[in-house]
């Protein structure tokens, strides 16, 4: 699940798996597109010393579920659930800044297909996603 409301300012409530992976969500973006940025640590690396696919593919998850959660509404933020994620990795990274952008494709009531990409700080792409993402309402 994704799409903790946000407080206002264009951050997203921090959650526990986000605390401990070190990644920051930003919606402030005039462009309307969600994007998640990890500043890599070695503890980030897998045993090939690079960032682990797991780590690539949950950050574009993070912002594809953020950028489909705004597609319903910005303010609100509702919580969107994964339906579909396809990762395509293009290239290894071992240090720096990467940042994940999503970006609605288009959808409806219910579901949103959004498209991201996950850059390095220095233009390097290293990893594309499509996927299917469904507005759902959780019991409080």
């Amino acid at each position: 699940m994704h799409s903790a409301r946000h407080d206002g300012d264009g951050r997203v409530r921090r959650s526990g798996c986000q605390n401990a992976v070190g990644y920051e969500i930003d919606l402030s973006h005039p462009d309307g597109h969600a994007r998640c940025h990890l500043d890599i640590r070695s503890d980030h690396l897998n045993s090939q010393d690079v960032l682990h696919g797991g780590i690539i593919a949950m950050l574009l998850d993070v912002a594809c579920g953020n950028a489909a959660s705004a597609w319903f509404d910005r303010e609100e933020h509702p919580v969107v659930l994964t339906i579909s994620l396809n990762t395509n990795y293009v290239a290894a990274v071992d240090a720096g800044r990467v940042t994940a952008v999503g970006r609605t494709a288009g959808g409806g009531r219910k579901l949103v297909h959004v498209n991201g990409e996950l850059h390095h700080e220095d233009g390097t792409l290293i990893a594309t996603a499509a996927g299917v993402f469904k507005r759902h309402k959780l019991a409080r």
